[in-house]
């Protein structure tokens, strides 16, 4: 699948080739925090199938439980992540970030991840009330 993507200013763009059915939710520890959320969705993309069309997005190494280094690409103007990949020279897999993918609704994850370290309270997150926008009354 064709898909296209930028960060919130729109200073970074990119297209890339993705695997639709490698979508996976991933509620590690170390997305919570990159993220500022109880879990990140990612696309799996096809080996080096991504072209930054604008401004190249900077980087910032982790290193995961594993031992294994990852960089973390992010718009180094607005701060948006966009994918993580490997390290180094050579070819690349991106696991993009699917909230700056144009075409994220069509993109359905299929699995999940790290589910020891999920928050207790998602899976009750059904049962919260839901508005449309921003109520009117303050929520209490």
């Amino acid at each position: 699948m064709q898909i296209t993507g930028r960060c919130h200013c729109g200073e970074v763009t990119y297209t890339a080739d993705v695997d639709e059915n490698k979508v996976i939710n991933c509620h590690c520890t170390d997305c919570q925090i990159i993220a500022s959320a109880p879990f990140r969705t990612v696309v799996m993309s096809h080996l080096n199938a991504i072209t930054f069309t604008a401004v190249a997005p900077k980087e910032y190494i982790k290193t995961a439980e594993s031992g294994n280094k990852r960089a973390q690409g992010f718009c180094g103007n607005c701060g948006t992540s966009l994918y993580a990949t490997s390290v180094g020279e050579g070819d690349k897999i991106y696991a993009l970030r699917i909230g700056a993918v144009e075409q994220r609704e069509q993109l359905i994850p299929k699995a999940q991840i790290w589910c020891r370290s999920s928050p207790s309270w998602l899976t009750e997150l059904n049962t919260i009330t839901g508005f449309d926008t921003v109520p009117e009354t303050p929520i209490s």
